[in-house]
């Protein structure tokens, strides 16, 4: 019996009282229908009449309710990246939002909502593919049922559309409320499409004249995902922000996936000789990243530098107990590489990690929640493995910065001295296709490297390109491609293939992330630090300081909405209660543009011509003033920065609450805006951030 796959084609036709999605390839297949405007689900065997068809659509994205609506959002173009394996891989170029009510209420909240997952979607890398799990490495796909719908294979930590999914998962399970609830429905498997969220990139190329496909993956969490300075540390169920799995792999032989492109020239497939007989081999090796697991922050004040704030690292003691019980029950020993700096503001982060390590390490608790459907599938733990279970964590600090100040990057090579013999045993994913189907696995990874700095970005990405490099190496002299003492780095087309790929890899990460691309890629595609690549870095920090003070509140509220950490569904409906107006005292939304008016009368005054016989003090005076109040208002927005941030409105994060209100106490002491501010209540000070606070408690 054959796995149900996700439909290559579906059709959609609407009315006025309902959506129905078909397969033209599958016409025995049930049509799914969902009633407008009730959202209600079910199927239709055969075609429903009355309809007209509005469109073909790629998949399914998914369904969400809003604050006066539901909508079906579906995939409208794709653009294939390659094959793994013979099976097509797609990225998802556009989506369009299906409303179900025909008469639509405008409701500025709900044109917001709409903005944000619009450019969720719009700007987000995402990919899927019909017939192959992505969310899953190649060990994990190894261990996993092939009979089962796509859709229930998948990781349930990078099936990105989860959340949106849950409508037509339930209704699949018989669990949807109401007369949408008649047993479970295994029609609707066709229909749910997991994506991945992240970076791809599968190239046919050759090295050393042998033939292979170089794949590059890195899929992201849906837990505690979100921006840069909004999303930090560890939260109460053990999932860190910024966390990462980044998959490198080369396939052999892959003769279904032969009609790839080569890259740079390199004739890849066509003239390149087969490695270690005819079978399909793929060799694969995983890395992680991860947000330091302490409750931890940092708090925006429009300065360059954030104020940091840890909490007590005893209370995080059980969330990073859930983090890391899942870390070792999938992927085996974990070593921490941490690369924070050991002196100045960085060093208090460091400490905390290392005070967590040791309360770990000291617990005599074992494993937690055995029956977790992690650890029964993919449990990489020698059970003749007597040891404490947190026994598997090995602590590894790096100061990255002062090893290799002076741009000596070549001491980075020291952190993997460190790491080598963890490395060898460690190995890495070994598997060869049957003919009578399966995976043949002659070795499995059992330990990972799991890697993080302050952000989880630009040294992050240096160190982990450098093991790439090196476990890549180790692949091709255990298959004698290579010779031992011999490196991948000897070939240079591919050594340039190899670069570039991996500071892609670093610019996606880091730009779902911060906003911007990584730093120092310069030296991941070249080699060397440049000056060119010094002005991009400074280009991406100043950039990076804009997009994370006054832009990246909406850009959480984005991943809130479409990853389900909020409903606006339950937020009450009325003027009143409109979520993204602006309720800051009205004196302290002025200030900028007070500073804005002055600064450009000055500006003008101070460029513009007189007649010789004009009277100029009064003029002179006027700018006077300008300048005094602009240097006024510029001082006071940098004092209170605080009150200017472009928080996130729907979860407002508890320490920006409490940030704000503090901020917005010491304001009403200054002198000159206390007079203006006067002494309105509390609430109404705080406006949106503490309504946020309280919708969550």
């Amino acid at each position: 019996m054959s796995a149900t796959l996700p439909f290559r084609d579906i059709n959609v036709h609407a009315s006025s009282t309902y959506y129905a999605f078909s397969s033209p390839s599958s016409p025995d297949a049930p049509t799914l229908v969902v009633d407008r405007p009730s959202g209600d689900l079910r199927l239709n065997d055969g075609k429903l009449t009355g309809g007209h068809r509005v469109s073909s659509i790629s998949g399914i994205l998914g369904i969400i309710k809003l604050r006066l609506d539901s909508y079906i959002i579906v995939i409208t173009k794709s653009t294939p990246m390659g094959r793994l394996k013979g099976q097509q891989i797609y990225k998802v170029i556009s989506t369009e939002f299906l409303p179900l009510r025909e008469r639509q209420v405008r409701d500025p909240d709900e044109d917001t909502y709409v903005a944000y997952l619009q450019n969720l979607l719009k700007t987000g890398p995402m990919y899927f593919s019909y017939s192959f799990d992505l969310t899953n490495s190649f060990q994990r796909q190894a261990q996993c049922d092939s009979k089962e719908p796509l859709w229930q294979r998948a990781d349930d930590r990078f099936f990105w559309n989860r959340f949106v999914q849950s409508s037509l998962i339930d209704f699949r399970l018989g669990k949807a409320p109401g007369r949408m609830s008649s047993g479970p429905q295994p029609g609707v498997d066709p229909y749910i499409l997991p994506v991945m969220f992240g970076m791809m990139s599968i190239t046919n190329t050759s090295i050393m004249g042998n033939a292979m496909t170089f794949v590059l993956m890195t899929r992201r969490s849906r837990h505690r995902a979100g921006t840069r300075y909004l999303s930090r540390g560890i939260d109460e169920e053990g999932h860190v922000s910024n966390f990462n799995e980044t998959e490198q792999s080369i396939i052999l032989n892959d003769n279904a996936s032969s009609g790839l492109t080569s890259y740079a020239g390199d004739q890849g497939f066509a003239n390149g000789k087969p490695v270690g007989g005819q079978e399909t081999q793929v060799l694969s090796y995983v890395q992680t990243r991860g947000s330091v697991p302490v409750f931890w922050a940092e708090v925006n004040t429009l300065q360059y530098t954030p104020k940091l704030q840890i909490r007590g690292v005893e209370s995080a003691a059980p969330s990073a107990r859930k983090h890391f019980d899942e870390q070792i029950s999938l992927y085996g020993e974990n070593y921490m590489v941490n690369l924070v700096n050991q002196r100045g503001r960085e060093v208090r982060v460091k400490d905390a990690y290392e005070q967590m390590v040791k309360i770990l390490q000291s617990s005599p608790q074992e494993e937690q929640e055995p029956g977790r459907k992690t650890n029964e599938r993919f449990h990489v733990i020698d059970p003749k493995d007597t040891r404490s279970w947190y026994d598997h964590l090995h602590y590894v600090y790096f100061d990255f910065h002062n090893e290799t100040k002076g741009l000596k990057w070549h001491r980075a090579q020291l952190l993997l001295d460190q790491l080598k013999d963890g490395l060898v045993a460690g190995a890495y994913f070994h598997g060869i296709d049957m003919p009578s189907g399966g995976v043949d696995v002659r070795n499995k990874q059992s330990a990972v490297v799991r890697t993080n700095c302050m952000d989880c970005l630009d040294r992050t990405n240096v160190v982990q390109s450098m093991l790439g490099r090196w476990t890549l190496t180790r692949m091709l002299t255990d298959l004698s491609v290579i010779r031992p003492g011999e490196s991948a780095q000897d070939d240079q087309t591919f050594e340039h293939l190899f670069r570039n790929v991996w500071a892609d890899n670093a610019d996606v990460v880091s730009k779902s992330y911060s906003g911007t691309g990584a730093l120092k890629t310069d030296f991941t595609r070249t080699g060397n630090r440049t000056r060119a690549g010094m002005f991009q870095d400074l280009n991406n920090s100043i950039t990076r300081y804009v997009r994370n003070n006054f832009a990246d509140g909406p850009r959480q509220d984005g991943f809130d909405l479409f990853l389900g950490n909020y409903h606006p569904d339950t937020a009450a409906v009325g003027a009143a209660q409109q979520t993204f107006v602006d309720r800051r005292p009205l004196a302290v939304q002025a200030v900028p543009y007070m500073l804005g008016m002055c600064a450009f009368f000055v500006a003008v005054s101070v460029s513009t011509n007189r007649m010789p016989d004009s009277t100029v003090w009064p003029v002179r005076l006027f700018t006077l003033a300008c300048l005094g109040v602009a240097g006024y208002g510029g001082n006071f927005m940098w004092r209170f920065g605080t009150l200017y941030v472009n928080w996130p409105r729907l979860n407002t994060p508890q320490f920006a609450a409490e940030a704000y209100q503090d901020t917005l106490e010491r304001a009403h002491k200054d002198p000159v805006m206390g007079a203006f501010l006067g002494k309105g209540s509390s609430d109404a000070r705080l406006g949106n951030l503490e309504e946020g606070k309280k919708r969550r408690e």
